[in-house]
């Protein structure tokens, strides 16, 4: 078999920019499931703090202590009821809103970007 020189440049010159388009695509979906987990676990945590009668500040101070993700400040946090209007027995629910960023540039312009996490919890409070 007569080897082409050459040949060997051109495939990785076509297989390069897919090999990484696809790497860049598994890192956005590694950070949008981290962002989401992240978020989970600290929105149960809050809305149980909720339901042991904590305020509605000492919950956004935890849940702003808590999250370790970029620009966190774009973050949006809703507590319903508020603590002036909540008894016993009422269900205090806690919703984080996060838009993760994509890193692919493709990806950003075909689906919605950023992508929104939203994490809810609901919990009796005592």
């Amino acid at each position: 078999m007569k080897i082409k020189k050459g040949q060997a440049m051109v495939e990785i010159a076509i297989i390069l920019p897919i090999f990484l388009l696809l790497l860049c695509a598994v890192l956005d979906f590694g950070r949008i499931l981290y962002a989401s987990i992240n978020l989970n676990m600290i929105t149960q945590e809050a809305v149980r703090m909720g339901g042991l009668g904590k305020s509605d500040y000492e919950i956004m101070q935890y849940v702003n202590e808590q999250v370790k993700l970029p620009d966190k400040d774009t973050m949006i946090v809703n507590i319903n009821p508020s603590d002036s209007s909540r008894d016993s027995g009422d269900y205090l629910t806690l919703k984080i809103t996060y838009e993760v960023k994509y890193i692919t540039p493709i990806i950003g312009n075909v689906i919605n970007s950023p992508f929104q996490v939203v994490t809810q919890s609901t919990i009796r409070v005592e």
